[in-house]
């Protein structure tokens, strides 16, 4: 199984988004994780609406879900990443911690901008669209992923 890590700023819709849909598409074949640079307290409602509407998984299994700190997965003890993609165009300006690597092979990097959802103004159907339609292009950019890594 190869190890995923899914960045943004906040860790609140994007890479929560992302790290969902990677573990519910890719199961078996691909663990995913996500973390933020400066994590938010806690993820977005919308973006754990959008996931449910979708019948994926929100992650933290059967705690709640939280926003991480990179920091998290950058330690001695931290699952070692095979990936490390970053979902925001801040998160992607920023200096990322040193990952740890695997038979001196630091992991793959990646940079895939998604907009903002949690950004999105206007009245609640306005903001659950946003939502919506970064979902679906976070699950198109993943499903595109997962058929170039088959193997």
């Amino acid at each position: 199984m190869r190890n995923i890590l899914f960045l943004c700023t906040g860790n609140s819709a994007r890479s929560i988004m992302a790290e969902a849909y990677m573990n519910h598409a890719g199961a078996g074949r691909w663990r995913a994780f996500s973390a933020g640079s400066k994590p938010a307290r806690a993820p977005n409602p919308f973006a754990l609406e959008t996931l449910r509407a979708h019948a994926v998984p929100v992650p933290g299994d059967k705690a709640a879900p939280r926003s991480k700190s990179w920091d998290e997965f950058a330690g001695p003890d931290a699952p070692v990443m095979d990936v490390v993609a970053t979902v925001c165009d801040n998160a992607a300006a920023e200096v990322c911690p040193v990952w740890p690597a695997q038979d001196d092979k630091a992991p793959s990097t990646l940079h895939w901008s998604f907009p903002d959802p949690a950004a999105a103004e206007g009245d609640d159907a306005a903001r659950r669209a946003a939502f919506e339609s970064v979902f679906a292009a976070i699950a198109e950019r993943i499903d595109a992923f997962l058929k170039e890594n088959a193997a």
